[in-house]
């Protein structure tokens, strides 16, 4: 009989393998301007970079997801695992900037399949509130890590440079294959794909006719949207507007991150998944056109960070329980499922942030806010239908017109 890994260790595991995508993105941005002199070249083609491991993430999923649901999780995880080390270290003897950004889409991809798995041996392992405990983990480390990487990577920069940014990556890389080495198959055979090489991709169309899926997708997407708007602008607007030093800057950054995860953790109190969303989804909604509003009016410094925590735990409420909700309607499809997932939420991240930089950079943040909130509580209330929002907003004392 073939000895099954500990909790324990698959919650060590899922969570390095859910901080793995962030950290390859954006741990290095502290460093673009030291790179831009080494390449000898401009900040738009270091920045280049970002984008290509973003495109990578994205597109990574779409075939680590489908692949993992024929051939097991184990196989194809190694497989991301030393594509990553291997283009990890094409990285750092790059001979120019042209090489850097095509080993950043294959570095992206690789950090993609980590990403993708992890969500589906969680599901494979749990179901129900178990499943919603631990994509909650996984989803606070999925919020705090976009904004915990920068920081890590600031700290970094000036002692060890870009280079060892990289080489610390490596070392995560390795760390990870050994770990994934003694990961035990949580997918048995009789529950993989078993259609033909060729139509191997065909289940996104099953995953895709799911609307409640494709609405809580969607409705993470915009979430993320909220987040990365954030990330994006929040630089600019401590620093330049408030006129903050990077680090205090660091330091709302880190209050910032830690209230995405708390929310995110105790979003499993719920008594449903689908309270959790449509909750954080209102509560988003409200604050983001208050913080929008503040922003236009030149609120104080304090003003924005109260409200910017506020909208930041609503998001992360959201996380967790529309994962889980998205994640459970395709259940026997679950690596497609989880590859659609990321690849959207990503691609999503990637649109949002070069938004906010569109005219003045206050009211620019406050829109994109308020637009990405009001969709996302429109994606909640298409996918949990008329009758069961009638019934969400009785049970907590509201009553919707009509």
């Amino acid at each position: 009989m073939t000895k099954e890994n500990s909790k324990v260790f698959l919650l060590i595991l899922l969570g390095m393998l859910t901080a793995f995508g962030p950290f390859v993105t954006d741990m290095y941005l502290p460093s673009l301007p030291s790179m831009g002199n080494y390449f000898h070249t401009t900040s738009s083609m270091v920045q280049l970079g970002l984008t290509t491991s973003m495109i990578g993430l994205a597109v990574g999923q779409i075939f680590f997801g489908p692949l993992s649901d024929r051939y097991g999780r184990r196989l194809p995880l190694l497989v991301a695992m030393g594509l990553f080390i291997v283009s990890t270290v094409l990285c750092l003897f790059s001979q120019n900037i042209h090489q850097f950004v095509a080993f950043r889409l294959i570095q992206g991809m690789a950090g993609a399949g980590g990403i993708v798995i992890s969500r589906s041996i969680a599901t494979d392992k749990y179901s129900g509130r178990e499943l919603a405990k631990m994509l909650a983990i996984i989803g606070a480390i999925n919020g705090v890590a976009p904004v915990a990487a920068p920081i890590v990577g600031g700290l970094l920069t000036d002692t060890i440079g870009w280079r060892g940014i990289f080489w610390t990556l490596l070392g995560l890389g390795i760390l990870l294959l050994a770990a994934c080495i003694r990961f035990r198959e949580s997918l048995p055979y009789e529950r993989r794909s078993v259609e033909k090489w060729k139509d191997t991709f065909s289940s996104f169309g099953i995953v895709l006719r799911d609307r409640r899926y494709v609405c809580y997708v969607l409705q993470m997407a915009f979430a993320q949207g909220v987040l990365f708007a954030n990330i994006a602008s929040s630089p600019f607007i401590v620093q330049q507007h408030y006129g903050f030093s990077a680090f205090a800057f660091s330091i709302c950054f880190g209050i910032n991150a830690l209230a995405i995860g708390i929310s995110a953790a105790l979003s499993v109190k719920f008594h449903r998944q689908e309270s959790s969303t449509l909750t954080g989804c209102c509560g988003m909604t409200v604050i983001a056109a208050i913080q929008c509003a503040a922003l236009m009016s030149g609120c104080s410094f304090w003003v924005y960070e109260i409200l910017m925590l506020a909208l930041l735990s609503f998001m992360g409420m959201t996380f967790t329980s529309s994962t889980a909700l998205a994640m459970e309607s395709q259940r026997e499809n679950s690596g497609t499922a989880s590859a659609l997932l990321g690849a959207v939420c990503f691609a999503a991240g990637g649109i949002v942030s070069p938004l906010v930089g569109i005219g003045n950079i206050l009211s620019s943040t406050g829109i994109v806010f308020v637009v990405c909130a009001c969709c996302s509580l429109l994606c909640t209330l298409m996918a949990l239908g008329r009758r069961r929002t009638k019934l969400y907003f009785a049970f907590n004392g509201v009553s919707p017109k009509h």
